[in-house]
């Protein structure tokens, strides 16, 4: 999926809403940030990681490597980044 430039000093969200065993891979090429996360059946999770990094301001894309037993979704986002960068997951 591919995403816009967005103002400098903002923050790259990128949520991904997962459902069902196993693990699916998000890249995101342009700022060189990859991550594992793992899904369960019968469990939608949503996981966000905000990337605060130089360059997250460019446009670019983000993948998802996932087996046809996962149904993701992705959301894709700008934000002021937070001070503390803790992982959330709902």
């Amino acid at each position: 999926m591919e995403y816009t430039p967005g103002k400098k000093g903002k923050a790259l969200i990128v949520a991904v809403r997962c459902q069902g065993k196993g693990e699916i891979k998000v890249t995101v090429p342009s700022v060189h940030v990859t991550f594992p996360l793992t899904c369960v059946e019968g469990e939608a999770s949503t996981t966000y990681n905000q990337v605060a990094v130089k360059g997250a301001e460019r446009g670019g894309t983000v993948s998802i490597e996932a087996p046809s037993t996962i149904r993701w979704s992705l959301t894709i986002g700008r934000g002021t980044p937070a001070e503390t960068e803790t992982p959330r997951s709902t």
